[in-house]
């Protein structure tokens, strides 16, 4: 996916983070599959994240949520 084809939200990110990329989130020292990126409002505080990204565990599992800025791209297995 080139950068022209996503949306606003999006033009600032790598392209190699995309709904459905394998991730490595170094924070937490996981790997996952970015389910959603975008806007999202955190329900807790109430607060809106102007670009969220969900991961998943690959085959299953709790999602979480991170900024995309420390998300990189994982190795391929």
């Amino acid at each position: 996916m080139t950068t022209a084809h996503r949306p606003p939200s999006h033009q600032l990110l790598p392209a190699s983070l995309h709904e459905g990329a394998r991730v490595l989130d170094p924070a937490k020292g996981r790997e996952g599959i970015a389910q959603f990126i975008g806007p999202w409002e955190d329900p807790e505080p109430r607060r809106i994240v102007p670009c969220a990204v969900f991961v998943r565990p690959e085959g299953g599992g709790i999602e979480w949520t991170v900024p995309p800025g420390p998300l990189r791209e994982a190795e391929t297995r």
